[in-house]
């Protein structure tokens, strides 16, 4: 099963020590204060050079992906800069690129651009798996908007996805991660590299139904408690669990449903802590 560890990577974040207790309400969090390991001598860098560097990473983009995308932000890391981007278009997702820089000499290293293993493959893919059913994912965004306006939760801002996100297709209550080499979603991502103008009737025809696996494509539904020393509402919790399980009309897939305090960490865009109610794998929601 296809698990989305990215978000939690201790070799690229750090969460303890420094940054154990740098926590801010969900509702005032734009991505400001985040940091990456090691990452203070290229962030200065990178921002003294923050053009050449937006430039590397839209034209990596673009030769890789045949895809245009708009840079948020950039965010020094041990060996250069990693730039959080968002698509441009119909097929939606946000990712980053890492742009390597001489530290030495200050110099940026444009021809050397990579993004993180599948990373921006997976995203691609999100953003065609949301394209293609639309429709239910409507069916889902309408869903969590309601749960939101008659109950004290809330979502991520969505300054916070545009700058720090970088997980493939999201919204401010849920993220889609999806493996880069499933079979199910390959012929149409192949057919979108080939003419990123394709037609929407197309890609659907390409999607091979026979090759889907629900339990790869994590939904991962997370909502913040509105108020400040709050504690996590189990009523929410349950209801938007029993919710999932009934609704047939939302996209198939893997649905994990969180729900935290008020507080997110604003270093590591994470605001899972020891009181957060949480159901996912193997307890996690599969609508097939």
């Amino acid at each position: 099963m296809y698990q989305d560890n990215e978000k939690n990577n201790v070799d690229s974040k750090e969460a303890n020590g420094v940054y154990k207790d740098t926590f801010v309400r969900v509702q005032d969090y734009k991505g400001d204060g985040y940091v990456l390991r090691n990452g203070e001598e290229a962030d200065e860098i990178a921002e003294g050079k923050s053009d050449e560097v937006k430039k590397a990473a839209k034209d990596f983009f673009m030769e890789k992906y045949k895809t245009d995308v708009k840079v948020h932000n950039i965010v020094g890391n041990v060996d250069g800069a990693t730039v959080f981007v968002e698509s441009k278009g119909p097929v939606h997702f946000f990712t980053t690129a890492i742009v390597p820089i001489d530290l030495s000499r200050k110099r940026v290293l444009e021809d050397d651009v990579t993004s993180l293993d599948g990373e921006s493959e997976s995203a691609i893919q999100g953003g065609l798996y949301h394209l293609i059913f639309e429709d239910e994912f409507n069916n889902l965004d309408q869903y969590l908007s309601k749960i939101v306006s008659e109950n004290e939760v809330v979502g991520k801002r969505k300054e916070s996805l545009e700058n720090v996100g970088g997980a493939g297709y999201m919204t401010p209550y849920y993220y889609l991660s999806t493996p880069p080499d499933d079979k199910a979603i390959q012929p149409v991502y192949e057919a979108y590299l080939k003419n990123p103008g394709i037609p929407i009737s197309e890609l659907k025809s390409l999607f091979s139904k026979a090759d889907f696996v629900a339990e790869d494509y994590n939904i991962t539904i997370q909502l913040y408690m509105e108020s400040e020393n709050v504690e996590p509402n189990k009523e929410i919790f349950n209801k938007v669990q029993q919710d999932i399980r009934s609704m047939s009309l939302i996209p198939k897939g893997n649905y994990s449903v969180i729900i935290n305090d008020n507080l997110i960490n604003e270093k590591v865009d994470d605001g899972i802590k020891d009181n957060s109610l949480q159901l996912t794998f193997p307890d996690s929601i599969v609508k097939k």
